[in-house]
């Protein structure tokens, strides 16, 4: 028989979880009732052990119904550690680069309007 997990203390997780936020969309967070350890890297982490341990994250976040608003938030404050709304830090500074490229090309054109002007 599987025993319950105990809930992990609030002065156990790491800086930023969204537990530790206060923000509107964290009280309905899927990893509220998991190990906050799952979400942030121990040092000197294993490549295998860290690649199941981001695997796990996400299939919790999968499941959550705020995964959306989790992702925004690390992506604007930027969070540079962590499983955040599905993506591991690595995935989200992809996501910011593309974001950066593309703000980049839409003000392009701009400039040459005022430029010609």
């Amino acid at each position: 028989m599987l025993q319950p997990i105990e809930p992990v203390k609030e002065t156990a997780l790491p800086p930023g979880h969204p537990r530790d936020l206060g923000g509107p969309w964290h009280s309905e967070a899927a990893c509220r009732s998991d190990e906050a350890g799952m979400f942030f890297a121990p040092s000197k982490e294993p490549t295998a052990a860290r690649l199941s341990r981001e695997e796990a994250a996400k299939r919790v976040c999968a499941r959550c119904p705020v995964m959306l608003e989790c992702r925004e938030h690390a992506l604007l404050l930027p969070e540079p550690y962590g499983v955040w709304g599905g993506m591991t830090a690595a995935e989200r500074r992809v996501v910011l680069a593309r974001r950066r490229r593309r703000e980049v090309e839409l003000q392009r054109p701009a400039a040459r309007i005022a430029a010609a002007g």
